[in-house]
């Protein structure tokens, strides 16, 4: 897929750096011509030569050196390449590249490019989740530059938590995404929900579910890459919103249901991934209930069945549902799907391990009208994401 794809290679000081010689030989392997550029950092971790040896390319170090003859290296290079990936990115590198500071190859070359560029973070958990890292990703973000991961897991001081930069097959998968990816929903609107809902008890306090909103972000991202314009209706989420997607913010689930259908009739395809509050509280308090008043009885009523509604009004439209789980997946998930009329029903069961709720990656049984099961292994949920709508184009070409 990668076929004489031309991919500049970013490797900075991180103790991840060891991974970028694997990412190198599965770019090599798919066709790609790879050429790798290090920071003086980097190569206190891995050697230049083995990078030269496998990419059977210099290594471009020194921004100094003229390195394409009598050309200046940091324009040549990007003239050159399809995609600029920086994997592992550290913390430092991403604060250079948000403030635009031009001090060593790199961040010339980050630039003076007019290509793609994708970004692999890769630090400390503490590192990661501080606010001026966070602000320095969403910059990036917002200047169109593709982030993947990190992942969650066991770090380098030996702590557990997100930072640790995505294995290389992953990172493959979103070049390809980035590179290869077909316009194939170019004409179609596609409305999508996200995240959890909240419905309040009293001014303070809610009830909600642990949805992070990060399937249907997802969804929303995977189904802007492939063309369409996207509508997203999102919960309350701590997510940033992808990229040249049109938002709409809402809390509770009447909130939800009320954008959702005033969009309806501009949307051709409808993916309800968003974990809706199934029931509120009837009363809610205008102040907030003191802990010596404490309420003894909370009265429930259900909120609006926002599924089996836009399913009545469904029309030629795509109608993509997601169950979450936690027994007898595929019987309660294909009842579902043929009560509120759906197109697809994507089952996880949020007990398994890489499936739950607020983790980046899914597993899922699609199931669709027919009858038939599709099942997904362990995945990153932007990978899901791309499956389904494999799945919705398909259907979208038998509907003519």
């Amino acid at each position: 897929m990668l076929k004489e794809k031309r991919i500049l290679l970013g490797v900075t000081g991180s103790i991840a750096a060891y991974k970028a010689v694997e990412l190198l030989r599965e770019l090599t392997k798919r066709g790609a011509e790879v050429q790798v550029v290090m920071t003086e950092a980097a190569t206190k971790f891995v050697a230049p030569l083995t990078f030269e040896t496998l990419s059977r390319q210099p290594v471009l170090l020194d921004m100094f050196t003229l390195a394409y003859g009598s050309h200046i290296g940091h324009i040549e290079a990007t003239a050159r390449a399809d995609l600029f990936v920086i994997a592992p990115a550290t913390a430092r590198t991403i604060a250079r590249l948000a403030l635009g500071l031009a001090d060593d190859f790199l961040s010339c070359i980050y630039l003076a490019s007019r290509c793609p560029i994708l970004v692999a973070p890769a630090m400390d958990s503490d590192m990661y989740q501080h606010v001026a890292v966070q602000e320095n990703l969403s910059r990036l973000r917002d200047r169109g530059v593709h982030i993947v991961g990190p992942a969650s897991g066991e770090l380098a001081s030996g702590s557990v938590g997100p930072g640790r930069l995505v294995e290389p097959p992953e990172i493959v998968e979103a070049i390809e995404r980035i590179l290869v990816t077909a316009r194939d929903l170019a004409d179609e609107v596609v409305l999508v929900t996200a995240g959890p809902t909240r419905e309040p008890l009293d001014p303070v306090r809610y009830l909600s579910n642990r949805s992070s909103g990060k399937m249907g972000y997802a969804m929303a991202e995977a189904a802007a890459a492939r063309g369409a314009r996207v509508i997203l209706v999102s919960g309350p989420t701590a997510l940033s919103p992808p990229q040249g997607v049109d938002v709409i913010h809402v809390e509770t689930a009447q909130q939800m249901h009320d954008a959702v259908l005033a969009k309806l009739t501009a949307a051709t395809v409808v993916i309800k991934a968003a974990a809706v509050a199934d029931y509120r509280p009837k009363q809610v308090a205008a102040r907030k209930i003191k802990k010596d008043e404490a309420v003894r009885e909370v009265t429930l009523e259900s909120t609006p069945d926002i599924l089996a509604e836009v399913g009545k009004r469904k029309g030629r439209r795509i109608l993509v549902g997601f169950a979450a789980e936690t027994e007898d997946l595929v019987e309660n998930a294909r009842k579902k799907l043929q009560r509120k009329n759906l197109d697809l029903m994507v089952a996880n069961d949020v007990s398994q391990p890489g499936a739950g709720f607020d983790a980046d990656t899914n597993a899922v049984k699609i199931l669709d009208a027919q009858g038939k099961v599709e099942e997904l292994p362990v995945q990153s949920k932007r990978s899901v994401a791309d499956r389904v709508l494999d799945r919705v184009v398909g259907l979208l070409k038998q509907r003519g």
